[in-house]
């Protein structure tokens, strides 16, 4: 849905919107943002589990954004939203830890979400079942304390920040950011069900605007199914993908509209015109030898911040063109989504197909113009009791109330975690390999006997989980610790009028409504005074842990990815609409629900298989830091055009350079060069390598696509570093290239 309003008129209008509806405060609010980005090397990303999908730079930074919601004298609530693939059941452990020895009750595992946006471009390590670190080569300590640090940073913020202020909400239908990737298995649900909707995915966001009472607007939320996979599975540069992008879209859009943008420069009068006095200067400064230093730059400093988080995506792909296959140009096969039988030649195309950065650029600006608009014309205010509910729940084996088919009722359980064969032939967004296949619910001989060598399921497995052949039996696989979870934590918070269901996994589009449906409904039966016509409900996708899929019972009978990847049984989605309205129960009638069985600790069980850095080293007569290919000399570029510059580096993972950066752009004010483009800016790329996998060289590399807003001026790009020495020490460096002029 396009906003035609122009940008710059809206945000005034936001303004005197926010001055109409402000009234005595209710709550407490609190923003706070933490940068998460992580090693930019030699990491394997999650969320396609391609071993050689390893990280080697930064496209933009990731970041963790918190908001928090009191009652001046009573409860409160914490969402953590992760420019990540999805949340860690031993980082949501260790961040309560921290919690609990910083403010003692006042945050836990009830009133603490947090949820990942699944971006596919993050690195991998920080899960601790080995389901989930296969490729990864085991636990990555870097990628789990960064997360752990940067979430218990961005709540620290927020609670400091915690002021009088209002919560307003608007919804809307954005109605091309997302397809269904698989539309026969939606097909397979009942017509009756169906026919309630008018598109096969959810094509509605929900926003949450934030507004000091004194300050004015610090931030925003929204709700919003779409897959983070517009970067692919050969992608390498670290990336929060469409949905970071619109965080950073509107981040930037607000600030500048409440100041004079930041990069402006007053070298000469006017510079358009002084093009061979631009040249003159620019000519003077010379690429810099590199040198040690203490010190890091962060251009983005926003005061505002917003997340874009992540709700039912389950079978929702941004790759919004359709799904073509890559060796004759013609459309996959559509029950089984293959090409010739082959899984791995069909894939989704972006709208900015062939390039997935722009197809990330056009995706996250759909979003970004959408929750501009919403924010805009956000009026109506959250109020009432804040509240929350939480319970872990042994999916393993619950009994699940079901209505028989001739009538009445019966008992039946959830299984012990299992994947299917359709389970690895991968998606349209990522496939898979070998001669697997979406929609397969027979399986095959030989890769039963692979299957065996791990875990042979039993016949009540088997039993349980069908029609799903079982390629893995995750649940029963305890060797050298457990492959998958059986306890899940399942939570619901309440600000107002609004009703957040977090869950542990990818609800599919139909599983997602019906949980709605079922929660909206039965709240409104238990109360009808509290809940009336005006209750939203909004699910937070892959949140405290991860469970893998939710699709429907019929869904499931398909098998294809989304089935197949379902771990619990038929009755997976059953038993969360039973136990979340346990959880509606508890909410309107005040009680407190026991806590259940306690997930594992297994931080000391994990293995790591990644090898640490040995040493860094240059060619002799080389520092680091120096430039290996400098932009050419007495250089002219226009908006549009990419310059870059090549430098000695040494390992990222020396220092993850956290709220700093390791490629910037500077621009000459006076006689200072002073930084107004970094690697957290959608313009920059900072791209590392070396000559060799087990060579101590490396070179990192800085690109810098001008765009339009650039000022006219001198620049030169920058590179920030740290290298490794044979004893162990961590070094400092940084580096210049020469300037050059842009017009």
């Amino acid at each position: 849905m396009a906003v035609s309003v122009p940008l710059s008129f809206q945000f005034l209008l936001s303004l005197l919107l926010t001055r109409a509806v402000l009234s005595s405060s209710e709550y407490l609010i609190g923003v706070g943002s933490y940068d998460i980005t992580g090693p930019a090397a030699d990491v394997n990303m999650m969320g396609y589990a391609n071993s050689e999908q390893i990280a080697s730079g930064i496209h933009f930074r990731l970041r963790a954004r918190a908001f928090i919601v009191a009652e001046p004298q009573g409860n409160r609530v914490a969402f953590v939203n992760l420019d990540a693939c999805m949340a860690s059941q031993i980082v949501t452990i260790k961040v309560l830890e921290r919690l609990k020895a910083r403010y003692g009750d006042l945050y836990t595992e009830k009133n603490v979400a947090i949820s990942g946006i699944h971006t596919h471009a993050g690195p991998g390590g920080y899960l601790q079942y080995v389901t989930y670190i296969v490729t990864s080569l085991g636990f990555v300590r870097q990628s789990f304390d960064v997360l752990v640090d940067g979430i218990e940073q961005a709540i620290m913020q927020a609670h400091q920040s915690l002021r009088p202020g209002s919560v307003f909400v608007n919804k809307g239908d954005l109605l091309d950011a997302g397809v269904n990737r698989s539309p026969s298995s939606y097909l397979n649900n009942p017509a009756d069900d169906r026919s309630k909707y008018k598109y096969n995915v959810d094509k509605e966001m929900t926003l949450l605007k934030f507004v000091d009472s004194k300050l004015g607007p610090i931030g925003s939320f929204n709700w919003f199914a779409t897959h983070g996979t517009s970067m692919s599975r050969t992608n390498s540069l670290i990336s929060g993908d469409n949905k970071g992008a619109a965080a950073r879209f509107m981040e930037d859009w607000f600030q500048s509209g409440q100041k004079i943008p930041r990069r402006v420069s007053t070298i000469v009068s006017d510079l358009s015109q002084n093009h061979s006095r631009l040249l003159d200067i620019a000519a003077s400064y010379k690429s810099s030898r590199g040198q040690c230093l203490d010190a890091k730059v962060r251009v983005r400093k926003a005061s505002f911040v917003s997340a874009f988080c992540q709700s039912n995506c389950g079978d929702v792909s941004p790759n919004v063109l359709g799904t073509f296959c890559i060796d004759t140009g013609l459309p996959c096969d559509f029950n089984h989504s293959t090409c010739n039988g082959k899984n791995e030649l069909c894939y989704g195309r972006g709208p900015g197909y062939p390039d997935e950065f722009e197809s990330t650029r056009i995706i996250g600006e759909r979003q970004f113009k959408m929750a501009v608009g919403l924010f805009n014309k956000a009026t109506e205010k959250l109020e009432g009791k804040i509240g929350y509910q939480h319970e872990y729940v042994d999916f393993s084996n619950l009994e699940v109330t079901v209505p028989k088919a001739g009538g009445g009722s019966e008992t039946v359980k959830t299984c012990p975690a299992a994947m299917g064969f359709g389970f690895a032939a991968g998606t349209t967004d990522g496939p898979g390999a070998f001669d697997f296949k979406q929609g397969d619910d027979k399986g095959n001989a030989f890769w039963r006997l692979v299957r065996n060598v791990l875990t042979t399921p039993g016949p009540d497995q088997i039993q349980c989980q069908k029609p799903k052949p079982i390629l893995l039996d995750t649940g029963e696989m305890k060797t050298p610790y457990d492959w998958a979870p059986s306890i899940l934590p399942v939570q619901m918070f309440r600000i107002g009028q609004l009703i957040i269901l977090s869950v542990p996994g990818e609800f599919t589009t139909m599983a997602g409504r019906r949980l709605r449906d079922a929660v909206k409904s039965f709240l409104i039966s238990l109360d009808s005074k509290q809940f009336g016509n005006n209750l939203h409900v909004v699910i937070a996708g892959l949140t405290n842990t991860y469970s893998q899929y939710i699709a429907t019972f019929e869904e499931y009978e398909v098998q294809r990815y989304e089935g197949a990847s379902t771990l619990y049984g038929p009755h997976t989605l059953t038993a969360y609409i039973q136990e979340f309205k346990k959880l509606a129960t508890a909410l309107v009638n005040g009680q407190t629900l026991p806590s259940g069985p306690l997930p594992p600790d297994l931080l000391d069980n994990q293995i790591s298989l990644l090898s640490p850095v040995v040493v860094d080293s240059t060619p002799i007569g080389v520092s680091f830091g120096d430039v290996k290919a400098d932009v050419p000399p007495k250089s002219t570029f226009v908006r549009g055009q990419q310059v870059n510059a090549t430098f000695w580096s040494g390992c990222p993972r020396n220092d993850l350079m956290t709220e700093g950066s390791f490629a910037v752009v500077e621009t000459l004010r006076g006689e200072k060069w002073v930084p107004v483009y970094d690697d957290d800016d959608f313009s920059v790329k900072f791209k590392w390598s070396r000559p060799g996998k087990l060579s101590p060289e490396s070179q990192a590399t800085v690109e810098w696509r001008i765009p339009e807003s650039a000022v006219a001026g001198v620049y030169r790009l920058r590179h920030y570093g740290a290298s490794k020495s044979l004893v162990g020490s961590i070094t400092s460096f940084s580096g210049s290239s020469s300037a050059f002029v842009v017009v």
